[in-house]
């Protein structure tokens, strides 16, 4: 474990301005995006059924933007492709909910 942490010290020191800045940015839309299933668990649990609620896909999709923008800096074609890919469905999503609410209701 000593050794772990003697590591990622390490790396972490290693870094630039830059790229403390974008390793921030990184954790950043990862944690956004991790949090979107806690926001869906609680959402489920209180109508006691499976439920996607809007802010789990405003979450995807803020989360995963800033996740594929820090996988660009970063050149990672496996993110960037992921979390491309991933923007089009949460985009997608949004565009069918809204499109739901906006319709006339017979």
């Amino acid at each position: 474990m000593n050794t772990v942490l003697s590591g990622i010290t390490a790396y972490v020191a290693g870094l630039t301005p830059t790229e403390l800045v974008w390793l921030g940015i990184g954790f950043l839309g990862q944690s956004l995006f991790f949090s979107r299933w806690i926001i869906q668990w609680i959402a489920s649990e209180r109508k006691a059924d499976s439920h996607m609620p809007l802010a789990f896909w405003y979450m995807s999709l803020i989360g995963g933007l800033i996740v594929l923008s820090y996988a660009v800096y970063r050149r990672d074609p496996v993110f960037i492709a992921g979390q491309g890919i991933g923007t089009f469905v949460y985009l997608r999503n949004l565009m069918l909910i809204h499109a739901r609410q906006t319709r006339p209701r017979a």
